[in-house]
């Protein structure tokens, strides 16, 4: 263990520039430099460990996320003690959404510390939000839960968090137009189909109909974020009779 403990404190100059990287984002010097990068390691690389098992950030995701939602699971606890658990978990819902990950990921500049074989151009959106889930994970097993915290603290709650913007904030405009399609029991078909057309990248397009009338239509790289589009088209054209019920 004391030889490894010189290893990464040495921090050879291949690893300077990460090492310092990482100080930056994290606020703290991390003691295992190699939890660290495996955080960055996308599984294009192909990395196995001594038993032949894929090491790639996809595992500390997994671990960030709960860490994550642990968390910000305390603080809206601790905050709005007249919450109950629908709200709560409304809140929590809002917090670590894969929209709010992503920008979080974006404003750390994680991106450029990712090791893979894939141009990074071709990276979709939610690669942002997956690595800083990991780098949550690995803070974890690098530092412990108070560490972890204080990282979530500083970089998610204090700068982002606010209860009374939150509660205003719309996760998913499609279950807005299907929960006001339910009361109202109208009718509604998301008719989504392959639209690549020119483009280089695979597209869908979607139209939405709802009772007899085509009320939005939409295109995008997904199904989910076609019909999400088309739904808040949906909603912004149906929002007094929605507001108003």
């Amino acid at each position: 263990m004391k030889l490894t403990s010189k290893i990464f404190n040495s921090h050879p100059s291949t690893d300077g520039d990460f090492f310092l990287g990482m100080k930056r984002i994290l606020g703290f010097k991390p003691k295992n430099l190699e939890i660290f990068k495996t955080a960055f390691l996308h599984r294009s690389m192909n990395k196995k460990d001594d038993k032949g098992n894929p090491v790639n950030y996809e595992r500390l995701e997994f671990l960030g996320d709960s860490m994550l939602g642990t968390i910000i699971s305390k603080y809206l606890y601790n905050e709005v003690p007249e919450g109950d658990e629908g709200y709560l978990t409304k809140m929590r819902s809002k917090v670590v959404s894969r929209k709010h990950l992503n920008e979080l990921g974006k404003d750390l500049g994680l991106l450029k510390y990712v090791e893979s074989r894939i141009p990074k151009e071709h990276f979709g959106e939610n690669i942002h939000g997956n690595v800083f889930e990991a780098l949550v994970g690995a803070i974890y097993l690098d530092r412990g839960y108070a560490y972890c915290e204080k990282f979530i603290d500083e970089r998610v709650i204090e700068p982002y968090v606010d209860i009374e913007q939150l509660e205003g904030k719309v996760i998913s405009y499609k279950s807005l137009v299907i929960e006001w399609c339910q009361k109202e029991k109208k009718s509604f078909n998301y008719n989504v189909y392959e639209d690549t057309g020119n483009d280089e990248l695979k597209h869908f397009a979607v139209k939405l109909t709802i009772g007899d009338r085509m009320l939005a239509k939409a295109r995008a790289t997904s199904k989910k974020k076609a019909e999400e589009k088309a739904s808040k088209r949906a909603y912004f054209a149906l929002q007094n009779r929605i507001e108003n019920k």
